[in-house]
């Protein structure tokens, strides 16, 4: 069956829905949404867990914002404007990665929380599950490996979150990871068991932390 969104659109349902293959993969699929200031280690759990969960057999796939503003994003600055622009289209590309079954890790800065909120929206709640990576100012200044924040010091770099644009703590993530006194390694045990108890995965009992 086909929905008529517009005069010209037609929305043509699947063959084969997300459930199916769900199914097939033997766990759920949904998007994690890593969020908090440049070096506060969103990135870094990303693909630390997608590795764990890979090792397991399960089906993700990283979005992490550095790369994704080479290809589908490259035409967009760093404006509030293009910034929403940018997390709404990540939002998109999220929603049709995990209606084809992968468990999606978004690792993006996404400092707006009315741009997270669209995110959010764009599926059922328990579909989204927001980690706030807390790490003070100066802690991810100190760990500025990129040199992002020495450019943005400088004025190199304009609209700089944390330094010359602001950064909105989320209000109720579901989970908020202090990643200035957690280990990396801590922290991905506490994703992985808030998604097992979610029953997104099975409990995982390989030790590959």
């Amino acid at each position: 069956m086909s929905k008529i969104i517009n005069q010209n659109i037609v929305l043509q349902e699947p063959a084969i829905y997300r459930r199916d293959r769900e199914a097939m993969n033997g766990h759920k699929s949904i998007i994690i949404w890593f969020t908090g200031l440049s070096g506060s280690g969103k990135s870094t759990l990303a693909y630390g867990l997608e590795d764990i969960l890979h090792k397991n057999n399960i089906r993700t796939f990283v979005l992490d914002g550095d790369n994704i503003r080479h290809g589908l994003c490259k035409d967009l600055g760093f404006s509030n404007s293009d910034r929403v622009e940018n997390i709404r289209r990540i939002g998109e590309v999220s929603k049709l990665m995990m209606d084809a079954g992968s468990i999606v890790l978004a690792a993006f800065i996404s400092p707006f929380k009315k741009d997270r909120k669209i995110v959010r929206e764009l599926v059922i709640e328990d579909d989204f599950v927001e980690v706030f990576c807390d790490a003070p100012l100066d802690i991810c200044e100190s760990r500025d490996v990129k040199g992002l924040y020495k450019k943005a010091r400088s004025g190199e770099i304009p609209e700089f979150t944390g330094v010359s644009s602001p950064y909105e703590n989320p209000d109720k993530p579901e989970l908020m990871l202090n990643t200035s006194t957690l280990s990396i390694e801590e922290c991905l045990k506490r994703i992985i068991s808030f998604i097992s108890q979610r029953q997104v995965i099975k409990p995982i009992t390989n030790n590959f932390l």
